[in-house]
């Protein structure tokens, strides 16, 4: 699929550091390493049906786009698609034939809606929509100063029940079993489009557990007296100057008990202490309660993204 000097094809493993590349430029929020897009493509879901499209020209990756089933929700068919231009080399039709050659894609696989994630950019809402997206639900990037900016003082915050213990996700290497579980309760508790019922250990243990971004020193867990994990913030490094948290989350039940601010202040004094300078994290605009715990520790808003979507036509309904 081509226009112009620009043509779209699937990815090689020797395109792995371009697409990082491509995707810091245009989300410089997260981290994303050539490791890190490599795995993703060698340990996704049958299921997901992941497929990882490049956009080049004149020999040059300029533009990506990741493309996946939402294997893990309850509700079938849905698509989930974002591409990434470079910012040097937008406006030369590459985000609409990734965007075209992705619907088509996920048709294919049964997707009858799809969903994409957009900067809150007139231009690229505008790009959006003319691709026939609606506008959904914003999120809110944020940036702390580590390098800095105050960290909280461990002693100030309350102290942890009998029993219960601050530990790190690598005290866990032997057996993560009880992160996985209390990502699972976490994870269908975070508000969004798409529901999430994680219910398959090895796939979590493949995709989330060995992710090479995942820094198991920095990700804080408290551990209650009989070995659940009742919080966590999860966290991935560059393993030089960025840190972002991936989720934060505590138990049902152990919940309005400063979990989340124990574990996210011993976690970023841990980040600090390794020598990271910057701390991102991303919240659901509708999530209040992590916002304003992100908000104490003095994030600011950084970026904002709208997640839009698309229902694909139907054999009943194509123009």
């Amino acid at each position: 699929m081509s226009v112009s000097s620009v043509f779209v094809r699937d990815f090689r493993p020797e395109d792995a550091e371009a697409v990082a590349r491509v995707r810091h430029a245009s989300i410089p929020y997260l981290v994303t390493t050539g490791e890190s897009v490599l795995f993703a493509t060698e340990n996704a879901h049958p299921a997901q049906k992941y497929r990882l499209l490049v956009a080049e020209s004149g020999g040059e990756v300029i533009g990506a786009a990741h493309v996946s089933l939402a294997h893990e929700s309850r509700d079938p068919g849905q698509g989930t698609v974002t591409p990434h231009v470079h910012p040097g080399h937008r406006g030369r039709g590459a985000g609409s034939l990734l965007l075209r050659a992705a619907e088509e894609h996920l048709a294919a696989g049964g997707a009858t809606r799809v969903y994409a994630w957009v900067t809150d950019e007139p231009r690229e809402r505008a790009f959006a929509e003319g691709h026939g997206y609606a506008p959904r639900r914003p999120a809110r990037f944020l940036r702390l100063d580590l390098a800095g900016g105050p960290l909280p003082d461990p002693a100030g915050l309350k102290p942890l029940p009998a029993g219960f213990e601050l530990r790190t996700a690598a005290d866990l290497a032997a057996d993560p079993r009880p992160l996985f579980e209390a990502d699972a309760e976490v994870s269908a508790d975070e508000p969004g489009d798409i529901s999430a019922e994680l219910d398959d250990y090895q796939d979590w243990l493949r995709q989330t557990w060995n992710h090479p971004c995942l820094d198991r020193d920095l990700t804080s867990v408290v551990v209650a007296p009989d070995g659940r994990i009742a919080a966590f913030t999860a966290a991935h490094s560059d393993r030089a100057t960025r840190y972002v948290t991936g989720m934060t989350g505590t138990l049902r039940e152990f919940r309005g008990q400063g979990f989340a601010r124990l574990v996210k202040t011993d976690s970023l004094r841990r980040a600090r202490a390794a020598g990271h300078t910057e701390a991102f994290t991303s919240n659901d605009a509708g999530n209040a309660p992590m916002l304003a715990v992100n908000r104490w520790f003095g994030y600011e808003i950084c970026g904002t993204e709208v997640r839009h979507v698309r229902e694909l036509p139907t054999a009943r309904n194509e123009p």
